[in-house]
């Protein structure tokens, strides 16, 4: 009687080795029969791989299952590539699917941007959403807009595309992907935002409008303890390039969690452009040093105006606890201090690197983000000082002008900008090994992305997602973007019933949070919030 224990260890012994029993065959083979004994160049590299992993005591698998455990490697690396040209759907692609991938690079290249036989999309689904058009499209709407960026105690008032590029650092970035982006804004019009790693040489060389972001690190106006320096901020914020200055508070990616770039990754032009010694740590902390109270941030962004010679300042946050930009109205009405703008960033954005329990499970949507503080100006008379600009996987005309439907009054975009560039969302930005030279500081790699051929694709992809906006203006019969409402959005809940999205958010009148703040959606966080600090009131 055969034992079944012994036939299965048998067995598994025998899959274990049958690679290296083959090649010690194949070795030997090739070694007696002359003919053949080219063969060896082949076989004793395999080979000598293969002893190797029999020996070495780090990889388990590589241990037990010599040579043959390496594919899985192969395979894991290739996962990428294989799932997003051969098995995945259209539609299924994550963050982004094949059809809104395909839909940048169309725009980029110039090529046809048409969509045959009708959508795909299950409209029936409650991920289905879809704008009002009107029976008298109007033809004659305007065929550019921008928007002046910058309230009454602004001097120098920006005038900003309605598509701009959203931040993204050099070093997250490779200097070909900063220069390409930056040549194709100052060619197309809008304005490139630096990322919280400061301004360097390749944000300079083409002239592009730039909008500097400080982050907790103050990267490119430090001093050598890492605190913020007044003089090293005014000598750079009054370059006529910088347009606007923004103060970052969180990003969509990880909210609330500061950051490290390692010591090997500091190259020499890294640290030029931000300040620090060259191969140290880099550290940029969770929380800003220069303020710690709403009024503190609002006495320092009129600190910041001042210095930049009277320029917009804005803030950047995903929103995370509502009390806090309450805390943040009510220091505005108290201090009279104002910002001239704020970027709404979404849970949803992100494009480098971060914890994946930040980036999943760690702050608010945007389209919920945005209707918060387009509530929190309304509600408490500020919005027409303020403007409000919307970030979280825009790509495209319809997208934007859903957007603007929330209360946004421009929209920035990164991801989409990285797909004009030609990424090809290999999810390879946090290990410096980019197949398309965008997200890596690897010389090698960055070759393939020629700087002219790129600029080109960003300008292009601008210019026809703008256009692609105009044609939802003109089919919906209004003048511009900033009338659509929030009527002209529906959304499905289920199969059977959809509605309005003033129906499924409230939208806070003028003022209503000063006059009857208990009657609004807000009440309890309205009471959380005080202007002297971000701690909830007792």
């Amino acid at each position: 009687m055969i034992n079944r224990a012994s036939w299965r260890f048998s067995g598994h012994v025998a899959s274990r080795f049958v690679v290296p029993a083959l090649l010690i065959v194949l070795t030997a083979l090739f070694a007696w029969w002359e003919p053949l004994r080219w063969g060896l160049v082949l076989t004793v590299p395999l080979l000598a791989i293969a002893v190797w992993d029999f020996f070495q005591k780090k990889h388990t698998l590589r241990r037990n299952y010599p040579l043959l455990a390496r594919v899985r490697w192969i395979m894991e690396d290739l996962r990428p590539y294989a799932r997003a040209y051969v098995i995945e759907g259209d539609l299924e692609g994550r963050p982004f699917n094949h059809d809104e991938r395909a839909l940048v690079y169309a725009r980029s290249k110039g090529e046809l941007d048409s969509h045959p036989f009708g959508t795909e999309l299950d409209v029936y689904s409650d991920e289905y959403e879809w704008l009002a058009h009107s029976i008298v499209p109007n033809e004659a709407a305007a065929s550019d807009w921008r928007v002046d960026v910058g309230g009454p105690q602004c001097a120098r008032p920006y005038s900003a595309s309605l598509l701009n590029i959203s931040a993204m650092s050099f070093g997250s970035l490779s200097a070909n992907a900063i220069l390409a982006l930056n040549k194709g804004a100052a060619a197309g019009g809008f304005y490139h935002d630096t990322g919280e790693g400061g301004i360097s040489r390749y944000h300079r060389e083409h002239g592009g409008d730039l909008v500097w972001e400080i982050g907790s690190g103050y990267f490119g106006c430090r001093d050598g303890e890492g605190r913020f320096d007044p003089a090293r901020f005014a000598d750079a914020a009054q370059d006529d390039q910088v347009k606007m200055i923004e103060i970052k508070l969180s990003q969509g990616a990880k909210p609330g969690h500061g950051g490290v770039l390692p010591a090997a990754k500091v190259s020499e032009e890294i640290a030029a452009a931000r300040g620090i010694l060259p191969h140290k740590d880099c550290i940029s902390p969770a929380a800003h040093s220069t303020f710690s109270t709403p009024v503190g941030l609002l006495e320092w962004a009129a600190q910041l105006r001042d210095l930049s010679g009277g320029k917009p300042i804005g803030i950047k946050l995903c929103v995370g606890k509502p009390h806090e930009v309450f805390a943040v109205m009510k220091a505005m009405r108290e201090t009279g201090i104002r910002l001239d703008y704020i970027v709404v960033d979404g849970a949803e954005g992100g494009t480098g690197a971060a914890p994946v329990e930040m980036s999943n499970r760690i702050g608010m949507p945007l389209r919920e983000g945005l209707i918060l503080l387009r509530n929190a100006l309304v509600g408490c008379e500020l919005r027409d000082d303020i403007r409000l600009s919307a970030a979280g996987k825009v790509h495209s005309g319809a997208g934007m002008a859903m957007k603007f439907a929330l209360g946004a009054d421009w929209c920035n975009a990164g991801r989409a900008f990285m797909f004009a560039l030609g990424c090809v969302q290999s999810m390879r930005c946090h290990d410096d090994t980019c197949p398309t030279g965008v997200a890596t500081q690897d010389a090698t790699r960055q070759r393939g992305l020629v700087v002219m051929d790129k600029s080109e694709r960003v300008a292009r992809f601008h210019r026809h997602t703008l256009h692609a906006l105009r044609e939802m203006v003109v089919a919906m019969g209004l003048e511009n973007p900033w009338q659509i409402e929030p009527c002209d959005l529906s959304e499905r809940q289920n199969s059977a019933r959809s509605d309005a999205i003033d129906h499924i958010y409230n939208f806070l009148e003028p003022g209503e949070l000063l006059a009857e703040p208990e009657g609004t959606q807000y009440a309890r966080d309205w009471r959380l919030a005080r202007a002297d600090s971000f701690v909830k009131a007792l």
